[in-house]
């Protein structure tokens, strides 16, 4: 049985996130190339990505994280009329997005196994619903990719935004041979002691436990989830499981692949132990 990987590339990295569905095509090209290669060395990958300005800015708009608001009036400029609108409109985006992916990951020779959250899970935050064993169909020329997505919500909020963050949570403590999660973030080498238009190279946290504070980017004006800050949180959860969890800029493709493999390279070590 090969060991698995799991990655998330953050919607930050993989798109602009101030322009309104717009890929990061270079970057893309970049780590699925990642992927090839950390096949081609025998490990399979579980790949989780973020919206960015794929989803982001409009559940933003719409407050879909906040679940059904009773006669939520139309924010100026929407192209959607209702919330539900918006819903779908979403959804079809992340598909969109998706498409990009697996587009990139083709051209590096890698297939996809594309999972939509809304069409398998409920509920949001660590605990949703959804069985994760469809992520153990093993194929050595395909990998299996979900992403964060607005999903069915139980009860009177009736929808809500499932993070990717809180997948990969999942994902790396419940799947067999997960041996470690990578954050591939965009604009930074990891977690910093600093804000990060202040850093200098010996600002980066190399091995941070929760008790270490940070300074990261939340653009608070657009994301809807909780920017580096849950990634730390999230990671901390999964390596107190025994579990490798490293934090890396993503926009450099060898220290991508470099995490995903075990080697030692330029990022945070996530623990749990203060």
């Amino acid at each position: 049985m090969r060991d698995r990987v799991v990655i998330k590339w953050g919607g930050g990295l993989i798109t602009d996130k101030s322009s309104l569905c717009t890929p990061n095509l270079e970057v893309l090209k970049q780590l699925a190339e990642t992927v090839a290669e950390c096949h081609a060395e025998g490990q399979e990958v579980i790949l989780v990505h973020g919206a960015g300005s794929y989803g982001h800015l409009r559940a933003k708009n719409w407050r879909l994280n906040e679940g059904h608001i009773p006669e939520m009036p139309q924010p100026e400029g929407s192209i959607c009329a209702t919330q539900r609108d918006a819903v779908e409109q979403v959804r079809r985006e992340m598909l969109e997005l998706n498409q990009h992916v697996c587009t990139a990951l083709a051209d590096a020779g890698i297939s996809s196994i594309v999972h939509p959250p809304h069409l398998w899970a409920t509920n949001t935050g660590m605990d949703f619903q959804g069985d994760l064993k469809r992520f153990t169909l093993r194929d050595d020329h395909k990998i299996h990719i979900t992403f964060g997505d607005v999903v069915e919500v139980q009860g009177e909020q009736q929808f809500g935004i499932l993070s990717g963050d809180d997948l990969v949570v999942r994902l790396a403590l419940e799947l067999p041979h997960v041996k470690r999660l990578v954050f591939a973030v965009g604009g930074v080498d990891g977690l910093l002691r600093v804000p990060p238009e202040f850093a200098t190279e010996d600002d980066l946290i190399e091995k941070w436990s929760p008790d270490i504070e940070f300074e990261g980017v939340h653009q608070s004006d657009i994301d809807v989830t909780g920017g580096i800050g849950l990634k730390a949180a999230r990671g901390a959860h999964v390596a107190a499981r025994g579990i490798e969890v490293l934090m890396v800029n993503g926009g450099i493709p060898e220290r991508v692949l470099a995490a995903m493999l075990g080697n030692p390279v330029r990022g945070t070590i996530v623990t749990n132990k203060q």
